[in-house]
């Protein structure tokens, strides 16, 4: 008889708590056990186990365990950006959303059982998960991973769903976003979580037959001779010239055919991969200011070439899929779409930045905030397509204002601490704008003046473009923490 995925004695009761708590309970009893010295850590845990063993991922890409194992990385830093009980906020959020994935019928009821690992050597194993992707057998891939953890190190195991996620990036952004983030995920959850958290990942990467073809791509490569010659991987100051007009040309660019192309030039040329993924980074960032979306979901610009540089620099993925991680960052469809959304120069407006009155760094924290508060609604009525929605033209303001708080030279980290406050907000995105704020920090740390600060800015923009679509589970908790 099949039996479910049973977890320690250690966690399982908390994991049953976040399965069969009503729906209308769960941010009072979740913060009651927070209070009680539940640790972030153990509860975000306990919450991917039971969306993992409780819910199935829809047709689509939205619900399941998919946005929840991904948005655990921005979680655990953003807990660290809070003070006292606001530190609560973004795991009451995260077990909410969980909690309702599994009790709404999309998604449930599900079971994840307890099944056995592919039978059959390393190799054996590897190319019946191959065959097992080529005919969309979801349910093979789950047992063909499940067999190698064990018997590989677990980064082959990753690069292995790697070879099959980032070209179906093609079809979707998540096919790549998933298996990365969640990696990043258990990187903080724990080793022992791998093979379990793992499983829905490895079915979502076979979920549809074969991956696209990419031969423009493949071209590429074969033209720069970017597998056969040798490349330099460490950047340093001297690439600093070679970045600028890389990652200029990408954020004014109106052809996104043209990103991998130059990014292919400029590796041959030497460019360091590190520094590929540096330009791409600026790029986005100038991309994201341009872009005219209202989509509070459309971030994957950053998200994605975050995660891509994460996985450039992580020891044991392959030099080709590292590669393609560079040259396929555009060919998402969330990233894609942006290309026909843009304005025609850069954003923002530098002289309509520096041309706002003077503020004290406090005032213009708060003026900014004012701003991002008082966002106009979404006319829903008229908002089927969420991906058609387009920014109000307040969001510009806010955008302006985040520029000259740059210009000013204003501390980086009390505008962090403003925004991871706002994030907060948020249950309307799935995860999105928490992925984002991290996503912005992260590469904010990681590029070099005076670019680095265009993502502090772009962080701003996002935080106008999502806060107040749904702010159900913030109100609730907050009331809680304030009784």
């Amino acid at each position: 008889m099949h039996r479910r995925v049973q977890f320690s004695d250690e966690i399982e009761p908390l994991v049953q708590f976040v399965e069969e708590t009503d729906p209308s309970d769960i941010v009072d009893l979740t913060l009651a056990k927070l209070r009680d010295g539940v640790t972030a850590r153990t509860m975000l845990t306990a919450s991917a186990l039971a969306v993992t063993r409780s819910s199935d991922i829809p047709p689509g890409h939205h619900g399941g365990p998919l946005h929840p194992l991904v948005g655990i990385h921005a979680l655990r830093h953003l807990v660290d950006r809070l003070e006292g009980e606001n530190r609560f906020l973004p795991i009451l959020q995260h077990v909410a959303l969980c909690n309702k994935h599994i009790h709404h019928p999309a998604m449930g009821p599900y079971m994840m059982l307890d099944i056995e690992p592919y039978d059959g050597d390393v190799e054996a194993t590897k190319q019946a998960f191959h065959n097992a992707v080529n005919r969309g057998e979801s349910h093979m891939a789950d047992h063909c991973i499940l067999g190698l953890w064990n018997k590989v190190p677990a980064v082959e195991v990753l690069d292995l769903l790697l070879t099959v996620a980032i070209p179906k990036n093609v079809l979707d952004d998540h096919y790549f976003v998933f298996p990365g983030y969640t990696w990043r995920a258990i990187d903080w959850l724990g080793q022992e979580y791998l093979p379990t958290l793992m499983r829905p990942v490895a079915r979502y990467t076979a979920r549809y037959p074969r991956a696209p073809e990419i031969p423009e791509i493949e071209s590429l490569i074969e033209e720069y001779e970017l597998l056969s010659r040798p490349l330099r991987f460490e950047t340093g100051a001297d690439e600093t010239e070679t970045i600028s007009r890389v990652g200029t040309l990408i954020s004014q660019c109106s052809d996104f055919a043209d990103i991998p192309v130059a990014i292919s030039k400029s590796l041959a040329d030497g460019l360091s991969m590190q520094g590929a993924g540096e330009a791409l980074s600026i790029g986005a960032a100038g991309l994201f200011m341009r872009s005219l979306t209202g989509n509070p979901m459309d971030v994957h610009l950053h998200t994605s070439v975050n995660l891509r540089r994460y996985l450039v620099n992580l020891d044991g993925i392959s030099l080709r899929n590292k590669i393609l991680c560079l040259l396929l960052w555009h060919t998402g469809p969330e990233v894609r779409s942006t290309q026909r959304r843009l304005e025609a120069s850069v954003q923002p407006d530098l002289d309509a930045a520096a041309a706002l009155p003077y503020r004290t760094q406090d005032e213009l924290l708060d003026t900014m905030t004012d701003h991002i508060y008082k966002q106009p609604p979404i006319d829903w009525a008229g908002a089927a397509n969420l991906g058609q929605v387009r920014a109000a033209p307040e969001v510009k303001h806010v955008l302006r204002l985040a520029q000259q708080y740059v210009n000013n030279g204003y501390d980086a980290n009390a505008l962090i601490s403003r925004l991871a406050e706002i994030v907060c907000y948020d249950n309307f995105t799935e995860m999105h704008a928490f992925k984002h704020h991290q996503a912005v920090i992260e590469e904010f740390n990681s590029t070099r003046e005076p670019w680095r600060w265009n993502h502090l800015v772009a962080g701003a923009q996002a935080s106008a473009i999502s806060f107040g679509k749904n702010m159900e589970i913030y109100e609730e908790a907050i009331e809680l923490l304030h009784a």
